[in-house]
Parts: structure tokens; sequence; C-alpha cells
């Protein structure tokens, strides 16, 4: 499976994700084995904020995508690209939520999971974009409490 972080420094997960324009990447086996491949450096033009485009992106390339935060255009997009997003505002070292990823204990099943990590008890990703039974009218995006996804 290849797994990318958003890290603007490529050393750590970084935030902004739609306008990051550098992804460390790695390809995690079954076994729990990460081996770092080439990182994605893109330009200015293909920041997933500016590339509207219907074609081939770089990104295509991975099966999840790891970053700080991100909106819930952000979650829509990259959805709809049949990339899994995952946020670790907390954690921001891409070998930690690799093992997470490998031990199960970050769960990257559904198609826009979110691992709050550290302190918020969740263990497992929870998708977004359900409603929260709050009225008939009352279906739409928002933040859970804990910081995820900041923007939505």
């Amino acid at each position: 499976m290849r797994i990318g972080f958003t890290s603007q420094n490529l050393k750590t997960i970084t935030a902004h994700a739609g306008r990051t324009r550098r992804f460390l990447v790695y390809d995690l086996a079954a076994d729990g084995a990460a081996t770092p491949l080439e990182p994605i450096d893109l330009p200015p033009e293909m920041t997933l904020h500016e590339f509207h485009g219907q074609g081939p992106h770089p990104i295509d390339a991975l099966d999840v995508l790891v970053t700080k935060e991100c909106g819930a255009g952000f979650l829509r997009r990259m959805g709809a690209r049949g990339v899994i997003v995952v946020t670790s505002p907390e954690d921001t070292d891409p070998a930690s939520v690799l093992r997470g990823i490998a031990e199960g204990r970050i769960d990257i099943s559904q198609p826009t999971a979110v691992s709050c990590g550290g302190g918020h008890g969740q263990g497992k990703g929870h998708g977004h974009g359900h409603g929260h039974g709050q009225g008939p009218n009352h279906d739409h995006d928002h933040d859970h409490g804990h910081g995820c996804c900041g923007g939505h």
C-alpha cells in the first residue's frame, strides 16, 4: 500500500493539505515494513487547491494520504480520486503513523478516515459528512469537537 504524508519540510506531517507541494511517500508492506519512496514535489499550479483538472495527478498514485489538517472540500475531492485521507493533528511523525496503520490502531478502511490520535480516546477513525440526528434538517458536515479537519 502506498501512503503519502503532507510534508513541506520533508520531515514531519504538516498542515494545509490542499496547498501542500511536498509529500513524503512510503510503501507499507503487509508485514508492516515501510520503505521510503521518492517524495512528490509539485509545482504551484499542481497543488490540490489549484488543480481542478479531470486528468491524472501525482497524488492519484497514493492509496492513503495523511495530513495534519484538511477541510471538507479536500476530503470530498480526495474521495472522488479514490485516495483515503487520514488526519493526524497531534502526531506529526510519519514513522509513528505508519506503525499505527500497520498495527491496525489507525483505521484506514473508510473512504475518508480521521485519526485524531493522542488523547481523544477515539482509537479508530471515523468518516465525516454524516447526519447527527438533531432535527429533520440537521444533516451537514461539521467539526466533532476535537479539532480534526480544521476548517469544516
